[in-house]
C-alpha cells in the first residue's frame, strides 16, 4: 500500500501538536488532513479509501471517548489511534472495548506513532475488503428478481430442487433454471 494513497486525519486541538504530528507524517510520505475538533472533521466528505484517524482524548468540551461513536459512523473503515497527555489505564481499555485500535501517551515516540499507524493501516484496508465484500452481496442480491431471491432462500438453507419445487407449486426444472440464472449474476 503506498502511503500517498492512505489518509491520515489528526484531531487534536493543540496547534503544536497537530503542526509537529502533521509533520512527521508528511515528512515519511503520508496525506495528512488537520482538524482542531471533531465537529470539524464530521463537517468533510466520507472518506472510503485506506487511512486511520488520530485522536485527542481530551478535546475540550466532549472526550474523544464520547465522539468515537459518530466518528466511526461516518468513517467506519478508519480505525482510531487515541493519543493523550493525560490518559490512564481505564480509558486506555474503555477506548479498545470502543474499537480503538492504539492507546497513545503524550509524548508520542514517533517510532511507535507510525508503527501504530502501519497497523491501523493493514486494519483499515482488512476493513474496506470486508465492506467491499459486503456491498457487493448486497448488489447481487438487489440484482435477483422475486422468485429467485423466494429459490435463493431455499437454496442457502441447504433445501433440494424437488423440495423447493413442491414447496413453491412449480415444476423442478423451473427451480432449475432460476437456480441457473442466479448462479449466472
Amino acid at each position: 500500500m503506498n502511503k500517498a494513497d492512505c489518509k491520515i486525519f489528526l484531531i487534536d486541538d493543540d496547534e503544536e501538536i497537530r503542526s509537529g504530528i502533521s509533520l512527521l507524517l508528511k515528512s515519511v510520505g503520508y496525506n495528512v488532513e488537520s482538524f482542531k475538533s471533531v465537529q470539524e472533521l464530521l463537517e468533510t466528505k466520507n472518506y472510503t479509501g485506506p487511512g486511520c484517524i488520530l485522536l485527542d482524548i481530551f478535546l475540550g468540551g466532549k472526550t474523544g471517548l464520547e465522539l468515537q461513536a459518530d466518528i466511526e459512523t461516518k468513517f467506519e473503515s478508519l480505525p482510531i489511534i487515541f493519543i493523550t497527555g493525560q490518559g490512564n489505564i481505564s480509558m486506555s481499555v474503555e477506548a479498545m472495548k470502543k474499537g480503538a485500535i492504539n492507546f497513545l501517551q503524550k509524548p508520542i515516540d514517533d517510532k511507535e506513532l507510525l508503527k501504530a499507524i502501519e497497523e491501523a493501516l493493514i486494519r483499515s484496508d482488512e476493513l474496506n475488503k470486508k465492506h467491499y465484500e459486503i456491498e457487493s452481496f448486497k448488489s447481487l442480491i438487489n440484482s435477483l428478481t422475486a422468485r429467485e431471491y423466494e429459490i435463493f432462500r431455499y437454496v442457502i438453507t441447504g433445501t433440494l430442487n424437488k423440495q423447493i419445487a413442491a414447496e413453491l407449486g412449480i415444476a423442478e426444472h423451473t427451480v432449475k433454471n432460476h437456480r441457473l440464472n442466479i448462479t449466472e449474476k
